[in-house]
């Protein structure tokens, strides 16, 4: 497959910068590690699920494996880090002793999983040096810990821009682009996407875009209030995965406070800092073509549906489908060696000379998956030129699209 983006990159030095710290902590902070709770199974479970993701499995700075744990006016709080991403979550608890500590993030949310459901958990430190216990029911354990003195202590400078953006929107941001972020090692500023402040017809909007150097996600939505003048900013992979994890089930206003080196999520009781990606996005504009003049239209589902069909006797390595596309249908085949054939045609709207093109299906099958109404527009030029392709119904979304030799 060809790469629209091929020399188009100019890359940057890695971020250095440091995070600011999670402004939701319990009031009731403090540096000794005794302390008494007791609270929901599914209450700390929720919890534990966002921030025991950020910790990686190996860490070569013991303490970055730990969960911190503050008992505190507010309740609970959980706080995780890897250096680069942060979560602070606070759920409620009833605290009997205010303190603080530091478990193994990863066993402690194993043993809180494979409670029963419904179950009270009872924490307390203390009682034996170096140890939380962990009680409930019949059940009892007892954890190693280390100084709440070792965790590290997000500090930064001003988050200079900020404004609100309904839970729906940014999941709709987040949803129809990330698929489209890259993998790369010398082209680490494509491992995100890039959000920042743009125009459509003369309209501001706040853009977001992703690719690959093979596909491109480009989706808009209105400039909320207070994001005039954004910095255009890069959200590294992982953020952009476990925030969207952390926004899954709120109704509420997400607040977006960023700089040019860090950026802040902010609703209900948590709070996700993280580095920005410090890089040049490309100029994406030069790569989505605007004199395709060749419109196919199909059914959104059913061309879904066959491209998967047809797919499934394609070589694994390639997934290569052939679109024959004439007029008022496309015919869709693929083939392998090892496989054989398959064809399958499709009622269409087109009107234009007859064009053969190929595309990888998983591509466009993601692309297909983002679109909600029922037709999707392809705008062709030839077989070897990037495709455009559009929700018929939904003109905030454009999804690019580069062709393979089949």
């Amino acid at each position: 497959m060809f790469s629209f983006l091929k020399g188009l990159f100019v890359g940057d030095a890695a971020a250095q910068g440091v995070l600011p710290e999670a402004p939701n902590e319990p009031s009731s902070r403090v540096d000794r590690t005794d302390m008494k709770l007791s609270i929901e199974r599914a209450q700390l479970f929720k919890s534990l699920q966002h921030v025991q993701s950020v910790v990686e499995r190996r860490n070569t700075i013991p303490i970055l494996s730990n969960v911190k744990l503050v008992a505190g006016d507010a309740g609970l709080s959980l706080n995780a880090t890897d250096l680069d991403l942060d979560i602070t979550e606070t759920v409620p608890a009833e605290v009997i002793e205010p303190g603080a500590t530091t478990a193994p993030a990863h066993i402690l949310f194993d043993i809180v999983r494979k409670l029963p459901d419904g179950a009270k958990v009872e924490i307390s430190t203390g009682q034996t040096d170096g140890q939380l216990m962990l009680t409930s029911g019949r059940s009892r354990f007892s954890l190693s810990t280390l100084a709440v003195g070792e965790f590290p202590e997000m500090t930064g400078g001003a988050l200079t821009h900020s404004f609100r953006v309904a839970a729906a929107d940014l999941r709709g941001l987040i949803d129809r682009t990330r698929f489209a972020i890259a993998v790369e090692e010398t082209r680490y500023y494509l491992n995100g996407i890039f959000l920042h402040q743009s125009a459509s017809d003369g309209v501001p909007v706040l853009r977001a875009v992703a690719t690959d150097g093979h596909r491109l996600a480009r989706v808009e939505l209105p400039l909320p209030d207070g994001a005039q003048g954004l910095p255009g900013v890069i959200l590294p992979r992982k953020t952009v995965g476990e925030l969207r994890k952390l926004i899954e089930d709120t109704q509420s206003d997400i607040a977006v406070s960023l700089s040019d080196s860090r950026v802040r999520f902010a609703f209900d009781d948590a709070v996700m800092t993280s580095k920005l990606i410090d890089g040049t996005f490309p100029d994406y504009e030069r790569v989505i073509p605007t004199d395709n003049d060749k419109v196919l239209e199909v059914d959104r589902k059913a061309f879904a549906q066959a491209v998967d069909r047809v797919a499934a006797v394609s070589s694994e390595k390639s997934r290569a489908v052939k679109m024959q596309v004439l007029s008022g249908l496309v015919r869709l085949s693929a083939s392998s060696p090892e496989s054989g054939s398959a064809e399958e045609e499709l009622e269409a709207a087109y009107e234009g000379s007859p064009l053969d093109i190929g595309f990888n299906a998983r591509y466009l099958l993601d692309i297909m998956s983002q679109i909600e109404g029922d037709a999707a527009r392809f705008g062709m030029l030839d077989a070897a030129s990037p495709t455009v392709v559009r929700d018929v119904g939904d003109g905030a979304a454009v999804y690019v699209l580069m062709p393979m030799r089949v």
